[in-house]
């Protein structure tokens, strides 16, 4: 049986950072399979760099930084494309959404594409406010059944109409499943080539933001780095997300190679720092350790066995709250004497997470909904302007000034870019040097100076 949407040729996916990359270009191939898909990265301070692309591993077709009124001169026309994945954050995607339907509203005949969007992975916190932000696009994926529920009540709640959200699961889930053995899990994630071994490998999968305080990183990295030495027949890697200067969803002010370089003893042979694609790390990991990250769920998908720390306390500021009942909440001493956690598989269940070695097919029509879904609404001849929640209206306080950062009127019009004054003669080179020297001070300025003044100030 051929795919629902064999019929798109040609959609975009438009991402604001490295995180929202990967899951808007992952979601767009499980989406549609078949098409030519288009990246464009929307400038700004997280704009992923080439090196952060390509370790996400995703492949399109062509690649380019856009800004919002860039985007919908081109995005917005449905002869350019049949469905759009808005793979940014709420305050964009509600900005998109505003500058689409004007368009629509003002030019004629226009027909626009569909337009997709959804959340990069465990949604913990700011729900009802990221939710009506993404209001108003013709689908709103959740990626577990919990996360559909929760959705819709949402939106019942504040009178609008919930079919949009669409239950799916994350794009990414899709790794091996992991070798077990015995009780304790002694045999590596991967078979390995006959006569080579490795030791058993615990990835601690770290966070830009989370936990947010130096003292609190040093201790999670120094704990990593005992671990590596009361089990000196282990190897430890250490998960990073980000080179020094490069830009994340989340602003990192305390990056642990800095830690790093400052733990005293450094840290141990058998304890190292890498980077990479993250289901390639996985391949190799026996025990994966985070405080709250998505990895997890990888990781769960995966079988293997995964560690959400409890040493920090378990908060809601943290993320590991979302984790309860899960069966993987432990301590980095319950780890250092040889706990594994097991996971209840009611509760990866509920969070869209199927173990592939007990469900091997579950994943394979876990989009089948949302490919129907837009199937359905590509295949009519126009699509009304979008209609979001959040109105001039509705939240006049609040609309316009979000509007406003991206370049937008309260109705959803382009604003004129502005050239410096004095200068009004400028050349659209010119601007663009201007423009790219400007973004390079606000994104140094993001994320060398304020952390600085910051900590001086917590002095």
């Amino acid at each position: 049986m051929s795919s629902p949407l064999t019929s798109l040729s040609r959609v975009a996916v438009l991402a604001d950072s490295d995180t929202r990359w990967k899951w808007g270009a992952l979601t767009a191939r499980r989406l549609a399979p078949e098409a030519t898909v288009d990246g464009l990265l929307l400038r700004g301070r997280a704009t992923p760099t080439p090196r952060q692309l390509a370790e996400v591993g995703v492949t399109v077709d062509e690649l380019r930084e856009v800004t919002v009124a860039e985007f919908l001169a081109v995005a917005g026309d449905r002869n350019r494309y049949e469905m759009v994945v808005l793979a940014c954050v709420g305050g964009a995607v509600q900005a998109l959404l505003h500058g689409v339907a004007h368009r629509q509203r003002h030019l004629a005949g226009t027909a626009r594409p569909v337009l997709v969007t959804g959340y990069v992975g465990v949604v913990y916190e700011k729900l009802a406010d990221g939710l009506l932000l993404r209001h108003g696009a013709d689908v709103v994926l959740a990626n577990s059944r919990h996360d559909a529920e929760r959705f819709r009540e949402v939106y019942a709640g504040v009178g609008v109409d919930p079919e949009p959200v669409t239950e799916c699961a994350l794009p990414f889930l899709d790794g091996t499943p992991a070798v077990a053995a015995g009780p304790h899990r002694t045999e590596p994630a991967q078979p390995e080539p006959a006569g080579e071994q490795r030791p058993f490998t615990l990835t601690f999968a770290v966070q830009p933001s989370v936990p947010a305080h130096r003292a609190d990183r040093a201790y999670l990295l120094r704990r990593a780095a005992d671990h590596a030495r009361a089990h000196p027949e282990r190897e430890v890697l250490v998960k990073l997300r980000s080179r020094p200067g490069e830009h994340t969803t989340h602003i990192e002010e305390t990056p642990y190679q800095r830690l790093a370089a400052r733990l005293p003893g450094g840290l141990p042979p058998n304890c190292r720092l890498v980077y990479g694609n993250m289901g390639e790390v996985l391949d190799r990991t026996d025990l994966l350790v985070t405080v709250s990250s998505t990895a997890a769920l990888e990781s769960l998908h995966r079988g293997v066995p995964t560690a959400v720390l409890t040493d920090l306390g378990i908060r809601e500021a943290l993320g590991n709250h979302h984790f309860l009942g899960s069966g993987c909440l432990a301590s980095w001493s319950e780890l250092d004497q040889g706990h594994l956690p097991k996971a209840d598989p009611e509760w990866t269940a509920r969070q869209g997470v199927c173990p592939r070695a007990e469900q091997p097919d579950a994943y394979a029509h876990a989009f089948d909904r949302a490919r129907e879904r837009v199937a359905r609404l590509a295949a009519r001849p126009q699509l009304p302007p979008p209609a979001p929640y959040y109105t001039p209206t509705t939240a006049p306080a609040y609309l316009p000034p979000l509007l406003a950062r991206y370049q937008l009127a309260p109705d959803g019009a382009p604003l004129a870019p502005r050239a410096p004054d004095g200068a009004p003669g400028l050349s659209r080179a010119l601007r663009g040097a201007v423009r790219g020297a400007a973004r390079g001070a606000y994104r140094h300025g993001v994320q060398r100076v304020a952390p600085v003044i910051r900590r001086m100030g917590e002095l």
